[in-house]
Order: structure tokens, then C-alpha cells, then sequence
């Protein structure tokens, strides 16, 4: 059994990651189990960048294995926004449906057509050392709403419905089921490469 930490704590994607990677003999742990301050500061123009610097901070606070990964939406009509920016786009303070509203607002006035858009996740694996063992990105394509459908979910799942369904004004991220979701997502796609050689890299002196 090895031991993996992962650079968030955020529950929702921390449900997505165990899910994904429960066959593996790995036990996971969070940046709460450190007992001092997990804060990186994700000022990287991309999410290589920011996947790199979370796992970095965490494998030299932990003193072992670590995973960061970055994601965001990039919208077409607007140029890849929110893109690295997602997390806090709009400004500081908002939650995730006011950034979700933010982002339909300067969509007001894109036609269906145009509103397409994908989702990226970066995931980067380092060793205790801080030498990067494994970098992987992908990304899911798709189209978004003009209002939010779902309570399922996070950030903009609720308007962004997968290329495999589109059309459909019922199947966006938010509605899907677990299963679906992570057969279809970014974070899913890029799990699954790096599931193919997580246990070896684990396994590096």
C-alpha cells in the first residue's frame, strides 16, 4: 500500500479522485492532515504550471508523494476565459454560483452556436524531492447553457452539457450520473492515463 497526497481539500473533487482511484492499493491523504498551512498561490499563466507548483509544495510539506492538478473551463467566445482563472473568476468573495452567473452574463448575447467551450485538468505527480514523475492534461469539449440546469456537481457543471450529449439541455455535468461524469470529464481522461502507471511510479526509490 503507498501513500499519496493530493493537493486540495476540496471534498467534490476529493469524491471524483477516490472514486477514480479506488482499485489502486494507494491510501490518499489531504493537506488538513499536515497540521500547518496548505496555501500555494496559483499565479501560473497555465494549469502545467499550477498542477506543478501545488504538487511540488505538498510532496516538501509531506515529505512524500504528492499530486496537484489544475483545471478550468475555457470558453471559445471569450477568448479561453476563465480558463486559469476559473476558480476565482469575476473577483474575490464570489461562490461558485455567483462566478457561474458572472460567466453567463458576459455570455448574454453569444448565440447557441458560438457557446462552445472545454473543460482542461492537468495532473502532475511528484516525488518527495519535488522531481516530477508523471505531467498529464485533458480535456473534455462541450457546449454551455443559458441558464443552469442540475444540482449536481460543481463550478460550472451546471451549465456545461459533454459533446457526447449535445443537445441535450438535460445531461450537463451536473445531472449526470458518477459514473457517466467520470467516463466523460477531463479529470476522468486524465486519471485514467495516469492510473495505468501510478503504482509503479509510487514504487520509485
Amino acid at each position: 500500500m503507498h501513500d499519496l497526497w493530493i493537493a486540495s481539500n476540496n471534498r467534490k473533487k476529493l469524491g471524483e479522485l477516490r472514486r477514480l482511484l479506488a482499485s489502486l492499493p494507494i491510501r490518499l491523504h489531504t493537506p488538513d492532515e499536515l497540521g500547518q498551512p496548505f496555501a500555494p498561490v496559483e499565479d501560473q499563466p497555465d494549469f502545467a504550471g499550477n498542477a506543478r507548483k501545488k504538487a511540488e509544495l505538498l510532496a516538501q510539506l509531506s515529505g512524500s508523494f504528492a499530486l496537484g492538478d489544475d483545471s478550468g473551463l475555457c470558453v471559445d467566445a471569450l477568448g479561453g476565459r476563465p480558463g486559469v482563472f476559473s476558480a476565482r473568476y469575476g473577483g474575490e468573495g464570489l461562490d461558485d454560483r455567483q462566478r457561474l452567473e458572472h460567466l453567463l452574463g458576459e455570455l448574454r448575447d453569444v448565440p447557441a452556436p458560438q457557446r462552445t467551450a472545454h473543460f482542461v485538468c492537468h495532473i502532475c505527480v511528484c516525488d518527495a524531492r519535488g522531481r516530477v514523475l508523471a505531467a498529464i492534461e485533458a480535456r473534455c469539449e462541450g457546449t454551455l447553457l443559458t441558464a443552469p440546469s442540475g444540482e449536481g456537481g460543481f463550478g460550472y457543471d451546471p451549465i456545461f452539457v459533454p459533446v457526447e450529449f449535445a443537445g441535450d439541455a438535460t445531461s450537463t455535468f451536473a445531472q449526470l450520473d458518477a459514473a457517466t461524469k467520470d467516463r466523460l470529464s477531463h479529470r476522468g481522461k486524465a486519471l485514467r492515463q495516469l492510473m495505468a502507471q501510478l503504482p509503479d511510479l509510487l514504487a520509485t526509490p
